[in-house]
């Protein structure tokens, strides 16, 4: 928690002004007790009404002033509190998107969710609350124990005894209850996790008529969550039984022995009044303190969750090269990949070298490592072995950012977010007028998919591109990368949901548009890539062929079954 308190360095005005205040608050609160005595033993006692009114206007006066205190107090936590809370996401989102696939990938999405909101959220209430009670409590506690013994002796011998008693108890339901609440946070993770599937799959389970299935697994992950939360619940609850029970048996005490003390006159009607008041602040800012504590607790637990987060360090070494002066060759190594905790590689002996200007097929079937060799290529992840050389340097070299402005990908599932299609074309070029994104949404056979909405470059995209087809979205996906103007360009698979006339046309559109660029095509449709300069294809991850189309239809059988799969004899042989 202390190494997160580094983001309330631009509000340290407030948090050392909120506490004081609540002090200040404090402090008037401790005094009301003994103006109450004065009243009633000198005022009413003696029946001297003026004194009454002028005691009852100073607690008037009080009131207000301990009122605009506790305002202000809240005023600085909240501001305080929330700036934390910003800082902390802000630079929690930042660090997240500096890490490579390897590291999101192992942490998983919904353990990344959970930290940016749930867990950021209790650590952003807990300094809330830290500000306004971390003083004013054990304030109120130990000066209530002290405004005891200063009007007897015995009676604060008392208080201490119950207060004694108060944070035993405090203690041991705290204790308990602290380890429970981890286990609650773990499984609120597989609960998020469950619904981030659920909602992103939703269309894949109605296919499958699984709602039934998958509403009965969420709510056995539900109920297991409630249930703990019940048992944390449960415990919690003691707290004010048992602290009520002490409190009444100390009130109980201070009644007899104070009525003892009045007739022998040791103490007055108005410090027994006194007195009484006192034990139940006491009651209150424990409470408040148990509050504090459990709060604190969970904000603590959260921001280790976080700080796991931020001791995930980027294993992508960025380089100090720039690429984009690189001439767009790229060159395989004898490369050779595989997953975080996958037994055995994705891509084994992988060598092949793409000249500036040519355009490379890849092919294969599923699983065989197509999209896998394509993020080697951008460095989504490094090779496990082996080199990929782009203009005759390790891509390892170069910079992360001049790298991925010089290799532009297009990825499988086609992805758009909210706004304007200006806005989403120009994620490839902040600069690029309206021209150049319309000539790249031209080239990507996207003009009719623009011009036919009403506000053309302005119209409305909703969240994941929803108010769009597939086939649109995949358009205006390969648009948006070449406004980059990209000199390597890789599409994986990304025309899949376009007819066979459509991606023909794009096809001849990258080869003149894209002239001097480096192109690779992944696809499973023979008829997508049989014109490349050269074809690439995957088996199991490694190389059952390279060439050209003709030559690897006579001499690569893999290639052959697939082409005949698709084409007949005579359009496999190009007859």
């Amino acid at each position: 928690m202390l190494k997160l308190m580094r983001y309330l360095r631009h509000y340290k005005k407030e948090a050392v002004l909120s506490p004081l205040f609540k002090l200040l608050e404090a402090s008037f609160e401790l005094l009301v007790p003994l103006v109450m005595a004065a009243i009633i033993d000198t005022g009413i006692g003696t029946g001297n009404r003026g004194y009454i009114y002028s005691r009852g206007a100073l607690l008037v006066i009080m009131g207000i002033v301990g009122l605009c205190s506790a305002v202000t107090a809240q005023y600085f936590a909240s501001k305080a509190a929330a700036g934390f809370g910003t800082e902390l996401r802000n630079d929690l989102f930042r660090h997240i998107m500096g890490l490579s696939r390897t590291e999101t990938d192992s942490i998983g999405q919904s353990t990344l969710v959970t930290r940016m909101t749930n867990d950021s959220n209790q650590i952003q209430n807990g300094v809330n609350m830290f500000f306004r009670l971390v003083l004013r409590s054990p304030f109120i506690v130990f000066g209530a124990m002290v405004m005891a013994y200063m009007i007897d002796g015995r009676e604060g011998l008392l208080f201490s005894v119950v207060i004694a008693v108060l944070f035993v108890i405090v203690f041991f339901i705290m204790r308990k209850s602290v380890a429970l609440y981890r286990g609650v946070q773990k499984k609120l993770d597989g609960l998020l996790r469950s619904t981030s599937e659920n909602l992103e799959g939703v269309r894949v389970i109605r296919a499958f008529r699984r709602e039934k299935a998958e509403t009965a697994s969420y709510r056995n992950a539900a109920e297991d969550l409630s249930e703990e939360q019940i048992l944390v619940g449960k415990i919690s609850a003691l707290m004010n039984p048992l602290t009520y029970i002490v409190i009444n048996l100390a009130l109980v005490a201070v009644l007899q022995t104070g009525a003892v003390h009045v007739n022998t006159g040791r103490l007055t009607q108005g410090e027994v009044v006194a007195l009484v008041n006192y034990i139940s602040q006491i009651l209150v800012e424990l409470l408040k303190l148990a509050y504090l504590i459990i709060l604190l607790s969970k904000a603590s637990a959260c921001a280790k969750r976080i700080s796991e987060i931020f001791a995930v360090t980027n294993s992508m070494a960025d380089g100090t090269a720039d690429a984009s002066a690189a001439e767009p060759s790229v060159e395989f190594k004898d490369v050779g990949f595989s997953y975080p905790g996958a037994p055995e590689e994705s891509l084994s002996s992988i060598s092949f070298k793409a000249q500036p200007g040519e355009t490379v097929g890849i092919i294969g079937g599923t699983g065989a490592g197509k999209t896998t060799l394509a993020n080697l290529i951008v460095r989504f992840y490094d090779t496990g072995r082996g080199e990929i050389l782009v203009g005759g340097r390790n891509i390892r070299e170069y910079t992360l950012e001049s790298l991925r402005k010089t290799v532009g990908i297009v990825e499988q599932s086609a992805r758009l977010f909210s706004g304007t299609v200006r806005d989403n074309l120009r994620w490839g070029d902040r600069s690029a007028g309206d021209a150049a994104l319309m000539k790249a949404a031209g080239t990507a056979q996207a003009s009719e998919v623009i011009s036919g909405k009403e506000n053309a470059l302005d119209s409305g995209v909703e969240q994941l591109g929803r108010n769009f087809s597939g086939g649109q979205k995949q358009r205006l996906s390969i648009a948006r990368t070449l406004v980059r103007r990209p000199h390597i360009l890789i599409l994986d698979d990304s025309s899949s949901a376009l007819d066979f006339a459509t991606d023909a046309a794009l096809r001849r559109a990258i080869r003149t548009d894209c002239a001097g660029s480096t192109v690779f095509i992944i696809s499973q449709r023979v008829t997508t890539i049989k014109n490349a300069d050269h074809i690439i294809v995957l088996d199991d991850g490694k190389m059952a062929g390279y060439g050209p189309h003709a030559e690897l239809v006579k001499d690569c059988p893999i290639y052959r079954e697939i082409c005949l799969s698709q084409l007949s004899e005579k359009e496999a042989a190009g007859i």
